[in-house]
């Protein structure tokens, strides 16, 4: 395995904040659900794993500092101390491990917060929207079945509580946390718990009124359209929203009257007669 340092491409006294920063970064960018099917990818996001496995360790990482492990963290037999060179026992332990066994659980606590990891969780606008159970790839190749809340927007974050990579020493795992990017939708649209639709109607519809059928984040449902309707008039649709932190929000529906496209000769026609007998005016004078 390559020098660590050089996989993460962080300096060899960079701190715990950069290392981790660092990780996270080059994972959301090599996780195999970002790349699926690249081996290429998958065999990259291994070995950024495992060089954040062994800096996120402050003993490792003080071991492999000295020279006493290598980069895939075996023993390297003899190492350096001062003048002489000696073969560390089962006896012999390091300063960073007897201040562990001293410090005990605070030790223990801090390097878990070192085992928390983020990956980005990419979800239909349907999905977030209703939420629901997702199965997902946890950083080190585990399915791991999530709920997804209902409502839930991007830039928000889920947190799985112990879900981070395992951790050495039979330390606890750490957190995984989701980060959350939702898809746009090829026509709705949301606000806060509302969701809005431009909707085409026929000029038959929008004159004589008209029963239709508009699509929901629930399903289709039933609507009229009251005669006389004119572009921009707007349809609520009460509890087609989104139900969510104890609201459920409605659906509004701004009509949009199309023509025939072509235009059709025979009404063209007809409205050249009208509008010489029915003139009217839709638009205010400037001053």
């Amino acid at each position: 395995m390559r020098d660590p340092y050089v996989v993460l491409g962080v300096a060899r006294d960079a701190s715990d904040d950069a290392i981790k920063k660092a990780y996270h970064r080059l994972a959301k960018k090599l996780h195999p659900d970002m790349n699926p099917g690249n081996r290429a990818k998958e065999q990259q996001f291994k070995e950024i794993s495992a060089a954040y496995d062994l800096l996120s360790d402050p003993a490792k990482r003080a071991r492999f500092d000295r020279g006493e492990i290598d980069a895939g963290g075996s023993e390297r037999g003899f190492h350096a101390q001062g003048a002489r060179a000696y073969r560390r026992t089962e006896s012999s332990f390091s300063f960073d491990e007897i201040i562990a066994e001293i410090l005990g659980r605070g030790r223990r606590e801090s390097e878990e917060r070192l085992g928390d990891v983020s990956q980005a969780l990419r979800l239909s606008f349907i999905e977030a929207a209703l939420g629901g159970k997702r199965r997902i790839v946890s950083a080190d190749g585990r399915s791991v079945d999530i709920i997804v809340p209902a409502g839930i927007d991007s830039g928000q974050t889920l947190r799985l509580k112990g879900q981070g990579p395992r951790r050495p020493r039979g330390l606890a795992r750490g957190d995984l946390y989701l980060d959350i990017e939702v898809e746009p939708h090829p026509f709705f649209q949301r606000k806060e718990h509302d969701i809005h639709l431009e909707l085409p109607v026929t000029l038959n519809e929008a004159v004589l009124g008209a029963r239709i059928t508009v699509p929901t984040i629930h399903g289709p449902v039933a609507v009229k359209v009251p005669r006389g309707s004119n572009s921009g008039a707007t349809l609520r649709l009460k509890g087609k929203g989104i139900a969510a932190a104890g609201k459920a929000g409605d659906q509004y529906v701004r009509l949009r009257i199309m023509l025939p496209d072509p235009p059709n000769a025979e009404l063209t026609a007809f409205l050249e007669r009208w509008g010489a007998k029915h003139p009217y005016s839709v638009r205010r004078t400037i001053d």
